[in-house]
């Protein structure tokens, strides 16, 4: 979801997006949660099975939700500059040199043996796409930033810019 409004004194949003769970990941960890409340209450009094299932079901609906917790977002702030918020880590757009939209295809090969250990990551495996983000900062030994989102091209282009956006991907 983009944003342009802004609070009085707060950065200006231009790009959102929170990296939930697929749907179905739903009804299968509450299968999973049924299941399990059958084991605790199996042979044992009612109260076994109402107490754990309450447990195992609350567990399921926090452990879904902390895989969901994780939020992209870019603001602009007073002076122009573009900052992306990757959970919690802050990267702004100036220290970007290059900028890549890496499809599902090529994900297997970011991440296995061309991965550099010092990068920074940002990644689900329920999400298909990854934005790759090449640092030319003396200061930061990072030398880039995978990025999970479902959007590439739209966080891209808040990020960098239409026309940065637009040249690195050419």
């Amino acid at each position: 979801m983009s944003e342009t409004t802004t609070n009085a004194g707060a950065p200006a949003a231009a790009y959102a997006e929170r990296l939930w769970v697929p749907w179905w990941y739903w009804p299968v960890a509450f299968a999973g949660a049924g299941v399990c409340t059958a084991q605790v209450g199996f042979n044992r009094p009612f109260s076994w099975t109402l107490v754990g299932g309450a447990i195992l079901f609350s567990l399921t609906v926090w452990i879904l939700l902390t895989m969901s917790r994780t939020r992209l977002r870019v603001e602009v702030d007073g002076a122009g500059e573009r900052w992306l918020h990757a959970g919690d880590a802050m990267l702004p757009a100036s220290v970007v040199s290059r900028s890549l939209a890496v499809p599902k295809s090529a994900q297997r090969n970011a991440l296995g043996r061309q991965l550099d250990p010092a990068a920074f990551l940002v990644t689900h495996g329920w999400v298909p796409d990854m934005v790759l983000l090449v640092l030319d900062d003396p200061d930061d030994p990072t030398p880039y930033w995978l990025v999970s989102t479902r959007r590439p091209d739209r966080l891209l282009e808040a990020f960098l810019g239409p026309d940065r956006a637009s040249a690195d991907a050419a």
